[in-house]
C-alpha cells in the first residue's frame, strides 16, 4: 500500500511537471502580423479595386486655377468658375483645358474646409474658408491686374523683382496666387485626407463594416465603400502620380501636398517620413481588406501626424527663408515676399491639420488667426519683423518634434 502511494505521487509529479513546462513554451501566434503588399496594387478577381478619380480631378482643376491666376488676361469670372465649377450644370464658361473638367460635376469649392470631423457641425466657419479663396481670387483680378506695370511699394500693390524674376503682389507684400496654392494644400488635401476620409466617422458610417467584412461591393463596383473611401484620401496625395501604385520615384509631380512631401524628405532632419507615408497608406488599406480595423486605425494615425508634420516644416520654412530676405539681411524683397507668400499660404493650412489620437487640430482657429493678422497688420511683409517671424515659427516648432533650425534649413 505504501509503495502504491509512493508510485502515485511521482506519476502526478512527473504530468504536473511537464504540464508546467508545456505552459512555459511559447504560444504560436495564430493569426501572424499582417504584412503589407510593396506597392498600392489591391486586385479582386483579377480587378483592380483602387479608385480616386475625383480626387484627380480636383488636383488637375487646381492645378489650372492656379496657373490661370498668373494670366493678366484672366477675368473674375473665368477663375471664379474655375473654382465653383458651375459648367457642368448649365455654366456659360468651360473654364478648363480638359474637356473631362470641363463635364465634371466636381468642384473645388465643394471639398473645401468639408470634412466630416472637423467642419460638418462647424458651416459658419467652413463658409468663411471658402469665402476667403474667392477675396484671395476676385483680389488678384481687381487688386494686382490693374497694377501690371506699377512698382510695388507699402500701400501700393504692383511689381517687384526677384532676381531674374518679376512677383505681383498685393499693397501687404503678399502674392495671392500664393495664398490660393498653398492654402488649398491645407483646406482642400489635407483636411478631406486626415479628418475626412482617414475618419472612422467616414470609414465606419452606415453598414460600410458589415458589408466590408462580407465583400459586398459598392453598386456596379469592383471595391467596397470602406476600401473607397481609404483610397480617396490617398488620392489627395498621390492622385496625379505617373504611377500612383509606386509613386515614390517620382515625387514632386503636382504643386500641392505631393510636392512639399518631396521637398520636406529631401531634407536629411526628415528624410524616410515619404516612406513611412506611403508604407502606412499601404498597410492601412491591407487592413481593410483583412477586416482588421483596429490596425487600420493605427495606420491613419500616424498618416495623420505625418503628413500634418509637412505642413508645419514647410510653415517655418518659408518664415525663416522670407526673414533671410529682409532689410536687416540684404533687401531682397522680392524673394522675401515670394518666400513670406508662400509661407502664408502654409500657416493658414495648419489649421487643417490633426494631432494623433486626437478630435484637435495642432492649431485652433484663433492661434492661425493671430498669426495671419501678425504677417499682415499695418503694411504687412513691407513692416514685419525678424523677431515677428521667429516667434511665429518658434510657436508652430513647438507643436511637433522637430526643431526651428531643423525645418529651417
Amino acid at each position: 500500500m505504501k509503495d502504491w502511494k509512493i508510485l502515485f505521487i511521482l506519476v502526478f509529479a512527473v504530468i504536473g511537471f511537464q504540464a508546467c513546462s508545456d505552459d512555459d513554451d511559447p504560444t504560436p501566434d495564430p493569426s501572424p502580423s499582417l504584412e503589407a503588399p510593396g506597392t498600392y496594387n489591391f486586385e479582386r478577381n483579377g480587378q483592380s479595386t483602387v479608385s480616386f478619380s475625383g480626387q484627380t480631378t480636383r488636383i488637375k482643376m487646381a492645378s489650372e486655377l492656379i496657373n490661370a491666376m498668373k494670366k493678366f488676361d484672366s477675368s473674375s469670372e473665368l477663375l471664379l468658375e474655375m473654382y465653383v465649377n458651375e459648367s457642368a450644370s448649365g455654366g456659360d464658361v468651360a473654364p478648363f483645358s480638359e474637356s473631362d473638367l470641363n463635364s465634371s460635376t466636381k468642384s473645388i469649392r465643394s471639398k473645401v474646409a468639408a470634412s466630416k470631423d472637423f467642419f460638418s457641425a462647424n458651416a459658419a466657419e467652413s463658409s468663411q474658408i471658402k469665402a476667403d479663396f474667392e477675396s484671395w481670387i476676385n483680389a488678384q483680378v481687381s487688386e494686382v491686374f490693374p497694377n501690371e506695370n506699377v512698382l510695388a511699394e507699402p500701400g501700393v500693390a504692383g511689381q517687384i523683382a526677384d532676381g531674374s524674376s518679376v512677383r505681383y503682389v498685393n499693397a501687404k507684400g503678399l502674392e495671392y496666387n500664393q495664398a490660393v496654392n498653398k492654402g488649398l494644400i491645407g483646406a482642400l488635401m489635407v483636411d478631406q485626407m486626415v479628418n475626412n476620409y482617414l475618419s472612422p466617422a467616414v470609414l465606419d458610417d452606415g453598414n460600410n463594416v458589415a458589408e466590408n467584412d462580407d465583400g459586398i461591393l459598392a453598386e456596379d463596383k469592383s471595391y467596397t465603400t470602406m476600401e473607397h473611401k481609404w483610397d480617396e484620401a490617398y488620392g489627395y496625395l498621390f492622385g496625379t502620380s505617373t504611377n500612383a501604385a509606386n509613386p515614390l520615384p517620382t515625387l514632386g509631380e503636382d504643386a500641392f501636398l505631393n510636392k512639399y512631401l518631396q521637398r520636406v524628405n529631401g531634407d536629411p532632419d526628415f528624410e524616410g517620413i515619404a516612406q513611412d507615408i506611403f508604407d502606412a497608406f499601404k498597410l492601412g488599406r491591407a487592413a481593410i481588406v483583412a477586416g482588421d480595423y483596429q490596425l487600420r486605425d493605427e495606420q491613419a494615425e500616424i498618416v495623420r501626424g505625418l503628413v500634418s508634420k509637412v505642413i508645419g516644416v514647410r510653415a517655418v520654412y518659408y518664415l525663416q527663408q522670407g526673414k533671410n530676405g529682409l532689410p536687416d539681411s540684404g533687401n531682397d524683397y522680392g524673394g522675401a515676399f515670394h518666400d513670406l507668400s508662400e509661407g502664408f499660404g502654409f500657416v493658414y493650412s495648419l489649421r487643417f491639420t490633426r494631432q494623433p489620437e486626437s478630435s484637435s487640430s495642432y492649431f485652433s482657429k484663433a492661434e492661425v488667426d493671430g498669426f495671419i493678422q501678425q504677417l499682415t497688420e499695418g503694411n504687412g511683409f513691407w513692416d514685419v519683423t525678424p523677431a515677428t517671424l521667429d516667434q511665429i515659427s518658434e510657436a508652430i516648432a513647438s507643436k511637433f518634434d522637430f526643431s526651428l533650425s531643423q525645418a529651417a534649413e
